[in-house]
């Protein structure tokens, strides 16, 4: 392709990005007084805190599933050995 072609493809892509950029923030005080008006509230980011016990949650569930499953194959090696 042409490098000409190339420049241009590549301005147009950033100047639709900017325009994008642009009208989301010329819309953000629109929006927050619609929601304001309709009784819409954003929801809240999660906290670190509620990430940290989310991702602890997982870990303990993983760990028990482990744990039953590390108990069940000693007990079959047990029935195993006393038959």
């Amino acid at each position: 392709m042409n490098k000409h072609f190339e420049d241009a493809r590549y301005y147009l892509k950033r100047a639709g990005e900017t325009a994008t950029k642009g009208v989301k923030e010329e819309l953000e005080p629109v929006e927050e007084q619609f929601n304001k008006l309709t009784g819409k509230e954003e929801e809240p980011e999660p906290g670190r805190l509620d990430t940290v016990r989310s991702d602890l949650k997982e870990i303990q569930d993983k760990a028990e599933g482990e744990a039953k499953e590390a108990i069940g194959n000693a007990r079959k090696r047990i029935d195993a050995y006393r038959n």
